[in-house]
């Protein structure tokens, strides 16, 4: 594939301070699968996947879902085909349940997956890429196979070639705010496994932002959550931003894949990405029938003017808005 630049959607500006021209480029990537050679599922994996399927989370520390490789071991063997293999996988994360479930053990520890949709061959995608080339292990996951009985464990699949060449800004943007993502998902998804609903909403209100904000610090950039509906104040977007949460809103009704947007200027890079609803989040930020009295009278307790209610699944609930300085490479 090719990286794509959209022209029309370059936005001209004019300073009011200095009557300058500032050129704000929008860059669209349809992806760098084609720049780096590599299968479009493996960032597909890295991106709806691993922020509860991450290989480098510990055994016992933190996980709130099975890695990968242990979902690729429980549904590939030798008596199925590819087509069969994509069917199954495509059929269970399509829509979860408990019947449906191969990796009893994960069920048992963490619950049912929680329903979600993709945009259309997300899932197919995904798990072609699976079926056919050797994806990342957790360091723990041989020990473990052994534990349980497999003896020596070895994956089938191709090696995914490795390239030098440097990262995209659409790459580190992502970077950030997956990771980002990840820490603040399997903090809060374990309070909620842990403790419930009721415990996951003092997470938020306490350690969110200065989880996000210690995220910055790591990586040397703004990094912010923003939305349209803000639950607390300090997440509410501003003028431009409002403008990528619309976009967003219009990619994901149309079931497209959403982009990263990345706007250059001088040499400060803007990246924008969407954070979407599943079941999960509609504990709390659901429809009055979705969220539970209790909920509902400690939502209004530590957010009296709160507005981040009222979602179903797969909408978009905000967006990621980053800003870092461009690397010398790029």
């Amino acid at each position: 594939m090719k990286l794509i630049t959209l022209l029309s959607f370059s936005i001209l500006l004019v300073s009011c301070n200095n009557q300058e021209k500032q050129v704000y480029k929008t860059v669209y990537q349809e992806s760098s699968y084609g720049k780096k050679s590599e299968h479009p599922g493996k960032k597909l994996l890295e991106t709806y996947c691993y922020i509860c399927h991450n290989p480098t989370t510990p055994e016992n520390g933190g996980r709130i879902a099975p890695p990968m490789i242990a979902i690729k071991t429980h549904y590939k063997n030798d008596d199925i085909t590819k087509e069969e293999f994509i069917n199954q996988i495509v059929s269970y994360a399509s829509n979860p349940t408990q019947e449906k479930a191969k990796l009893f053990g994960a069920v048992r520890r963490f619950g049912v997956m929680p329903k979600q949709q993709f945009p259309e061959g997300v899932l197919e995608k995904i798990a072609e890429y699976i079926y056919d080339y050797e994806i990342e292990e957790p360091e723990w996951f041989k020990d473990h196979m052994k534990e349980n009985g497999f003896g020596k464990f070895s994956q089938n699949g191709k090696k995914m070639t490795q390239s030098n060449m440097p990262k995209t800004l659409e790459d580190i943007g992502l970077e950030y705010a997956l990771s980002t993502k990840k820490v603040l998902g399997q903090n809060l998804m374990g309070t909620i496994q842990k403790k419930g609903t009721l415990a996951a909403l003092e997470f938020c209100n306490i350690k969110a932002i200065p989880l996000t904000d210690s995220m910055s610090t790591k990586n040397q950039a703004a990094i912010k959550r923003v939305t349209n509906k803000p639950r607390n104040p300090n997440n509410k977007a501003n003028a431009e931003e409002l403008k990528y949460i619309e976009i967003y809103k219009q990619q994901i009704v149309t079931n497209q894949v959403p982009e990263p947007i990345v706007i250059e200027k001088n040499n400060k890079i803007k990246f924008y990405y969407p954070i979407t609803t599943n079941t999960m989040c509609l504990q709390c930020h659901g429809k009055e029938a979705d969220i539970k009295p209790e909920v509902k009278t400690k939502l209004l307790k530590l957010y009296p003017n709160d507005l981040a209610y009222g979602y179903s699944e797969n909408e978009v609930r905000g967006i990621w808005s980053i800003e870092f300085n461009k690397p010398k490479n790029n």
